[in-house]
C-alpha cells in the first residue's frame, strides 16, 4: 500500500559520495510512519567529509572529533509540537561518507544501507527520541 505520509528530503551531497537517495527516502518514510507522523515533513540531508563533520562537531558540540551522524532539530523542546502548519519542518540531518563507509566495511553491510541507518537515526534525533 502505498504510503499517505509526504516528505519532501532535500539532499546535499558532493558528486563523489555516491549512495541510493531512493533507499534514505524510503527509510526516512518508515521511520515518520512508525513514530504516528501524518503530517507532511522536511528534512535536509546533507553528506559531507571528515573535514566539515568535525568542524561542525566541533563548533557546536565543543568536540574535536569526526562522528558518524550528526542532528539539527527546527524545533525546540524534546518532543514533536503540535503545529497548524501544513508542512512539519523537522530540521538538518548530516552524514559523513567516510565514517560511514568505514563503518559499512566493518559491518559488513552495504554503503547505502549504512547511509540509511544514519539518516533514519538522525530523524530520530529530530523527532526528540534519542539513546544514551
Amino acid at each position: 500500500m502505498a504510503s499517505e505520509l509526504s516528505l519532501r528530503l532535500e539532499v546535499k551531497a558532493d558528486s563523489r559520495y555516491r549512495f541510493n537517495r531512493k533507499k534514505i527516502r524510503a527509510g526516512v518514510l518508515k521511520v515518520l510512519e512508525e513514530q504516528g507522523i501524518k503530517q507532511a515533513v522536511e528534512v535536509s540531508l546533507m553528506v559531507v567529509g571528515e573535514r566539515k563533520i568535525r568542524d561542525l562537531e566541533k563548533r557546536y558540540f565543543g568536540e574535536d572529533k569526526v562522528t558518524d551522524v550528526l542532528s539539527f532539530p527546527q524545533m525546540d523542546g524534546e518532543s514533536i509540537p503540535e503545529v497548524d502548519s501544513d508542512v512539519l519542518t523537522l530540521g538538518d540531518v548530516v552524514v559523513c561518507y567516510p565514517q560511514a563507509k568505514k563503518q559499512s566495511l566493518k559491518l559488513n553491510r552495504l554503503i547505502d544501507d549504512e547511509i540509511e541507518f544514519l539518516t533514519c537515526h538522525g530523524v530520530l534525533h529530530l523527532l526528540g527520541i534519542h539513546h544514551d
